[in-house]
């Protein structure tokens, strides 16, 4: 069941000792995983809270917190950008919810971040070359995934094949992606510390900065192409070459030729995701969702011959095969699916410019937003049970983070350094004295 704004703040202050919350508010984030909340508290900082719905996503939470602890602030001070602190966590039933100092800034839509100045997108390429440059170490000492390119390519065969039996799938995607995925010449890239969840809801922008990175529950040893799907997807040359030049010329190593086309097969990928996730979730309404994009997505490709993803260009009717389960054997391939007309091959020491494809995002409608007052003498929260071992005492070692915000569990400081944005089109209704 979805828990309100209100409610999560009663459970941040169980989680947090000496919270005072004044004012509360939703907060965007994956409706299908979490429950946010921004709370306003009695000496005026901000704070979030992320309440998981479901085993795996309080799994998430959990690794993300282990992800933050290996942060040490010799790391964190070399980044571009501020990361969360966990401020405190309570464990309700079978599920963790936890408490992080908010960090200035706010997040923008796509459209925002498209049309923003040519600034911001530097920031962003910045952000993604420091994110790629991170130690391996903070992974494997974590004991977190690491994938060889090889490994990585064996993985998304394998939730191919998954997609592949659930009948939905357009049978010219299915050939698409299959062929994209054997085309080894495509995967021939040095792996590097992936932030693996990296959207628009993630990046924490004021005026042409970004002031944050969040969302830090995926972080893997990888691809880094998967850190740029949100980008190809949101289908503004401009923009996504503007990013790839500050990335580019930020990263240690030399990115490959063939970055972007795997990132359009990761966005594509995507909405196949989305549709298991829906179908085991029991979930109607991501599953229509689902087939919808992907039919989108499949006559799009067949009319307009969709972003080029393969190396080797997509075989002729009569030896292409439909991967095992697919629906009818006899599938006329997407027109043009190996390479759209005009546009030119990844053939260069850079990744070849990506020219505009309708990819569709991963729904994450959010709900409207809410201020709602909290009373000066509310009902005290239930008692909590036992939190995550050293999961308030370790609020403090958050680096950066922690000196910029003064992150501690108890009676926080007084936030300090820029105004934070992220709440200010909310309005606060001030507590009604009793």
């Amino acid at each position: 069941m979805r828990r309100k704004a209100i409610e999560l703040a009663a459970v941040a202050t169980a989680a947090v000792p000496g919270l005072t919350p004044t004012a509360v508010s939703s907060a965007p984030d994956d409706p299908a995983d979490f429950d946010s909340a921004l709370l306003l508290d009695s000496e005026g900082k901000r704070w979030r809270v992320r309440s998981p719905r479901h085993a795996e996503a309080s799994a998430r939470l959990e690794t993300e917190f282990l992800v933050l602890r290996a942060f040490a602030p010799a790391i964190r001070a070399e980044l571009p950008f501020l990361m969360p602190t966990v401020a405190g966590s309570v464990r309700l039933g079978s599920l963790s919810t936890f408490v992080y100092s908010h960090l200035g800034g706010s997040t923008r839509s796509v459209e925002e971040l498209t049309a923003g100045p040519d600034a911001l997108a530097r920031e962003i390429g910045v952000a993604l070359a420091a994110i790629h440059d991170l130690p391996r170490a903070i992974v494997s000492n974590a004991d977190l995934p690491s994938y060889t390119p090889n490994e990585f390519r064996q993985r998304r065969l394998n939730e191919l094949d998954q997609a592949a039996t659930t009948g939905k799938i357009p049978p010219a995607l299915l050939l698409r992606w299959e062929h994209a995925l054997e085309d080894v010449s495509l995967w021939r890239f040095n792996p590097s510390v992936v932030h693996g969840d990296l959207h628009e809801d993630n990046l924490l922008v004021e005026g042409s900065r970004v002031t944050a990175v969040t969302g830090w529950t995926d972080l893997r040893i990888g691809d880094p192409a998967d850190d740029f799907a949100w980008l190809v997807a949101s289908n503004e040359q401009d923009f996504v070459d503007a990013v790839l030049a500050a990335y580019t010329a930020g990263r240690r190593d030399k990115p490959d030729k063939h970055l972007l086309r795997r990132a359009a097969l990761s966005a594509e990928f995507a909405l196949a995701q989305y549709l298991v996730k829906g179908i085991a979730a029991s979930d109607a309404t991501m599953v229509a969702e689902a087939e919808e994009m992907l039919a989108t997505l499949a006559s799009d490709i067949a009319e307009h011959g969709g972003q080029p993803i393969s190396v080797e260009p997509l075989p002729s009717p009569a030896a292409a095969t439909v991967p095992a389960a697919a629906a009818p054997a006899s599938v006329e391939p997407a027109a043009g699916a190996g390479a759209g007309p005009g546009l030119r091959a990844a053939d260069g020491d850079v990744p070849a410019a990506a020219p505009p494809v309708t990819v569709f995002p991963v729904p994450a409608v959010q709900p409207a937003v809410h201020v709602t007052p909290i009373p000066v003498d509310p009902t005290p929260a239930p008692a909590p049970a036992t939190p995550p071992a050293g999961t308030g005492g370790d609020a403090g070692s958050g680096g950066n983070t922690g000196a910029a915000h003064g992150t501690k569990a108890g009676a926080p400081d007084a936030p300090s350094g820029p105004d934070d944005t992220s709440t200010a089109a909310l309005t606060i209704v001030e507590a009604k004295k009793r």
